[in-house]
C-alpha cells in the first residue's frame, strides 16, 4: 500500500478527517465493478475520507468502461489497482499480515462479482482481492446494483445469502424505477462504520429526543428556535454503530437520522411528550437521552384558521408547555436519564450551576450544558463545547469539537454508568 509520488502525499488526502474521525486510522479497499453506478464510486471514496480512512481503489476489467481508474487516483490520493501483477496485490492489501486491510467494500457490486465471490471464484482483480480478505478474516461490505428482476433471482438471493452466512454484510439496494439501485452514500459509509466499531452498547435499548419543536400560533403560523437536530442525530449514529437498538424521537430539523434507527417524527412539545411516554411504556429502555431543544412555551389560545394580515400588532399570550424531562422518571424510575440544558452569555461557574441545579430538579443522572452564545457551538452548527455534569457535579469538559466526537463522549460517560 505504498505511496508513489515524488513530493510526499497526493493533495487529495488533504480531505482525510475532515468531518470526523471515526475511521482514522481504518485502511479501507474499495473494490469496484462493471456496474453503471460506478459513478458514484468517486464520492462513496471520498466520504469515507472524510471520517479518517485511507481508502486503496481495486477495479475489475469493466469497471474501467464505467469510470477511468486516473479519476479513481485523484479521488483516493492511491494508485489503482487494475490487474494483479507480481507484486501479488491482493496478499498485499488483503493478506495474512500486519498491514493488511481494515475492510474491504464492493461498491457497487454486479450479481455476476456476488455470484463469483460465494462460490469461490476468482477471475479479476476484485473477486481475487474478496477471496484473500475471506481467507484472512477481514471484514467485507458489499453494496449491490442491478436491475431488479436480476436482484430478484432465487439463485442471486441463495447466493447473497451464502455470504450472510460466512458474516459478510449485504446492504439491501434502493429500488427504485424498476431498478435495484446501488444504496445511498451515507448509508454504505454507516454500514462500514459501524463494521468496524465495537459493540459496546450491544442489547441496549437507548431513547434519544433531537431537534426543535413547533409552537403553533394559528392554523399554519409558529414559533421555534434554530435547532438543527445534529446532535441528536449524532448520538443515534454512534449508538447505533455500537450496537444499540435505537428510537429517536425527533423535531422538523435539518438533519437526516440515519439508517437503521427507528424514527418517530413529531411537531409540537406535546407531540415528543407524547411519543416518549408511548415508547417507554411499549417496551424497556436503558437509557433517556433528551437533547432536543423543545419548545418551553406557546400560545394559550392557538385558533385554526389564519390570522389577518395587515394588523397593527398583534399581541399573544404564551403559556409555560409541559417538560418533557419531568415525566421520564414517573414512567421508567430505573432508566439512565440524560439531560441538556442550553444557555446563553453566561459565566462557565453559571452555567454548570445552573446545569447541576436542573438535574437534580428533573432526577436526571447526567446533564450536558453548553452555552450557545459562543461561536460553533449549539444550534446549527457542526461542532460543539459541552460541560458533561453528574449528581455529584463531578465535570467533564469537552472542547470545541465535532458533533460526532461529543456524541462519542456522552455515549462513553454513559456506558460507565450502565
Amino acid at each position: 500500500m505504498g505511496k508513489h509520488y515524488p513530493f510526499g502525499d497526493h493533495t487529495s488526502k488533504l480531505i482525510i478527517g475532515t468531518k470526523s474521525k471515526e475511521l482514522e486510522g481504518k485502511k479501507i479497499i474499495h473494490c469496484i465493478t462493471g456496474s453503471a453506478a460506478g459513478f458514484k464510486s468517486p464520492e462513496i471514496a471520498r466520504a469515507l475520507m472524510r471520517r479518517g480512512a485511507e481508502v486503496y481503489v481495486v477495479m475489475s476489467k469493466y469497471a474501467h468502461q464505467i469510470i477511468h481508474p486516473d479519476i479513481m487516483e485523484y479521488a483516493t490520493g492511491n494508485p489503482v489497482v487494475t490487474e494483479l501483477t507480481g507484486k501479488i496485490e491482493h496478499v498485499q492489501y488483503a493478506g495474512v499480515h500486519d498491514n493488511k486491510a481494515d475492510l474491504v467494500l464492493i461498491a457497487p457490486s454486479t450479481a455476476n462479482t456476488i455470484s463469483k465471490v460465494a462460490n469461490g471464484i476468482d477471475d479479476t482483480p476484485v473477486t481475487t482481492t474478496l477471496t484473500t480478505a475471506i481467507g484472512a478474516g477481514i471484514p467485507i461490505v458489499i453494496a449491490p446494483a442491478m436491475h431488479a428482476s436480476m436482484y430478484n433471482h432465487p439463485i442471486i438471493n441463495e447466493n447473497i445469502e451464502k455470504l450472510e452466512s460466512i458474516g459478510i454484510k449485504v446492504l439491501k439496494p434502493r429500488m427504485e424505477e424498476g431498478k435495484a439501485k446501488i444504496p445511498g452514500t451515507e448509508e454504505i459509509v454507516d454500514a462500514v462504520i459501524s463494521r468496524l466499531t465495537p459493540k459496546d452498547y450491544d442489547g441496549k435499548r437507548v431513547l434519544i429526543t433531537g431537534g426543535p419543536t413547533r409552537a403553533y400560533l394559528d392554523a399554519f403560523r409558529y414559533i421555534t428556535n434554530p435547532s438543527s437536530g445534529k446532535t441528536g442525530v449524532a448520538l443515534a449514529r454512534n449508538a447505533l454503530h455500537r450496537g444499540a437498538e435505537v428510537t429517536l424521537i425527533n423535531g422538523p430539523g435539518t438533519a437526516r437520522p440515519p439508517h437503521g434507527v427507528k424514527v418517530v417524527p413529531i411537531l409540537s412539545t406535546d407531540d415528543m411528550l407524547k411519543a416518549v411516554t408511548v415508547e417507554l411504556k411499549a417496551k424497556k429502555y436503558d437509557v433517556a437521552i433528551l437533547a432536543a431543544a423543545a419548545a418551553d412555551y406557546g400560545p394559550a389560545d392557538r385558533k385554526l384558521e389564519k390570522t389577518p394580515s395587515g394588523r397593527s400588532e398583534w399581541t399573544i399570550d404564551l403559556k409555560p408547555l409541559p417538560k418533557v424531562l419531568e415525566n421520564i422518571k414517573p414512567v421508567t424510575p430505573d432508566i439512565y436519564l440524560v439531560a441538556f440544558k442550553a444557555e446563553y452569555n453566561i459565566t462557565k461557574d453559571e452555567l454548570i450551576d445552573r446545569a447541576h441545579k436542573r438535574l437534580l430538579g428533573a432526577g436526571a443522572d447526567l446533564i450536558v450544558a453548553n452555552d450557545v452564545s459562543e461561536k460553533g457551538r449549539g444550534f446549527g452548527t457542526d461542532t460543539n463545547e459541552v460541560f458533561i455534569v453528574d449528581a455529584d457535579k463531578n465535570v467533564i469538559h469537552v472542547e470545541l469539537t465535532s458533533k460526532h466526537e461529543e456524541a462519542v463522549a456522552i455515549l462513553d460517560e454513559v456506558l460507565k454508568h450502565i
